[in-house]
């Protein structure tokens, strides 16, 4: 067993988060089987090339694991159903609606698929840094957790359990339409045809999912078809594609409001409740805006409705510091920039987001205009790996993809540079291995 691994075995009884640190840190073994991951991708379609994906997305997946230790799982778990909670209360909802575009008012009974909430691991545990609402690469991470392979001892102990990660995403689907449609109708007829749906399929990065989405729905029973949004159409009664009704819309775009000239046959069959849209404005509003990290961290407004202080305490404790960013204060902020992380408040995909200590006057004065958030910087947590023999450390954030409360999968993501990438030799997707705490750990 090399130094680093015998380092973190004897931490492992003591302290769980500085093996899985050590781990991180040490261990540099290839964990993918690309045959595995071959067969995985492969599997049931006919069309799916595994060769093409790499030859087309190279980074697309790391060939290592990261490690984490179950007291930050369920730490992360812990904070996530305390913000939906937080979500469901009136006071949220009034809070955070009256700065949302006004489609967001539209409730349509659905709750939203794939959330999620990603992480920093910080010197003192994980920080939320992002909502998203249409959070990619879940099937793409469940396929690439079949392909681990225990790469030495010490690891083949903390290989993921088989999880049936696909069935619940499927019956998270067939879920969406019970809610929006009721038991009743939804048992009378049940969800028939989805449509998976973006702009410009041909320039989206994880375009591929969208293939593997459409070939497991239809494995089980439901017809599905991958289409740009410029596609649909609506008669006033039902949303077609391709002349065919759609049922459901997978919805993958980043016009979060519906609001661009493309997406009005969408926008209008949803308000007519005439299609089941999922993930939906409304659930955007309530989760991805960035704004809402403010109100996240609002200690003295959670107190006034009716969060407990354990509570307010884990927050405080878990999301960074964040103020919207206005043109009088534009001083204020360019002179403690270094503290800071800028975003748009719609932002996607680390989209025009900077570090406050990589800005320049120029990009500064766009920020300083108006429709940007300021977050205290969390640094990321790192992983070391071997590329062609040389150590090489990558930034990594954790993703947790959530249902109405519930964490169905953690992926990490590798990256060098300001933001998550797909652009890094070594980087990408990567599998979360989980280090087992000691009985009675405080998580």
């Amino acid at each position: 067993m090399t130094p680093p691994l015998q380092a973190a075995a004897d931490l492992l009884p003591l302290d769980c988060a500085a093996a899985a640190e050590l781990l991180n840190r040490g261990c540099a073994c290839i964990s993918v089987d690309h045959r595995s991951l071959q067969r995985a991708l492969e599997k049931g379609n006919g069309t799916f090339s595994h060769a093409e994906l790499l030859a087309t997305r190279p980074h697309l997946f790391s060939d290592s694991m990261v490690f984490v230790s179950t007291e930050h799982l369920a730490r992360m778990a812990r904070i996530i159903a305390l913000l939906e909670r937080l979500v469901a209360l009136p006071a949220y909802r009034e809070r955070v609606l009256a700065y949302a575009p006004p489609l967001a008012r539209h409730s349509p009974g659905a709750a939203g698929v794939f959330l999620g909430y990603d992480f920093h691991l910080g010197a003192d545990g994980p920080h939320l840094i992002e909502v998203n609402t249409n959070a990619g690469g879940a099937l793409l991470n469940a396929r690439l957790l079949h392909a681990q392979r225990a790469c030495c001892a010490a690891v083949a102990r903390m290989m993921p359990a088989p999880m049936p990660v696909e069935e619940t995403f499927l019956a998270m689907f067939r879920e969406e339409w019970r809610l929006a449609r009721g038991d009743h109708d939804a048992s009378q007829r049940p969800l028939a045809r989805i449509a998976i749906v973006d702009a410009q399929l041909d320039e989206q990065y994880l375009a591929p999912e969208f293939a593997l989405f459409r070939q497991l729905f239809e494995a089980n029973g439901i017809a599905a078809l991958v289409a740009d949004v410029t596609e649909l159409t609506f008669d006033g009664e039902r949303l077609c594609c391709r002349g065919q009704p759609i049922d459901l819309v997978y919805n993958r775009l980043t016009d979060f409001a519906l609001a661009e000239p493309q997406s009005a046959a969408l926008r209008a069959a949803y308000l007519s409740d005439a299609v089941v849209v999922t993930p939906h404005p409304q659930a955007h509003a309530l989760f991805a805006d960035k704004r809402n990290l403010q109100a996240f961290g609002d200690d003295d407004w959670l107190a006034t409705i009716g969060l407990r202080e354990d509570e307010r305490k884990l927050l405080a404790g878990s999301i960074p510091r964040t103020l919207q960013v206005r043109p009088e204060q534009a001083d204020a902020f360019w002179a403690g920039r270094k503290q800071w992380f800028f975003k748009p408040a719609a932002g996607y995909g680390g989209k025009a987001a900077y570090r406050g200590d990589k800005l320049t006057r120029r990009v500064f004065a766009e920020i300083a205009s108006g429709g940007y958030i300021a977050q205290a910087v969390v640094t990321p947590s790192e992983r070391r790996l071997l590329i062609d023999g040389v150590p090489h450390d990558f930034k990594l954030d954790l993703r947790n993809y959530v249902y109405r409360g519930a964490v169905q999968l953690v992926s990490a993501r590798l990256y060098r540079g300001q933001t998550t990438n797909f652009r890094t030799r070594g980087g990408g997707f990567a599998a979360v291995f989980p280090v087992p705490c000691p009985s009675g750990s405080k998580e």
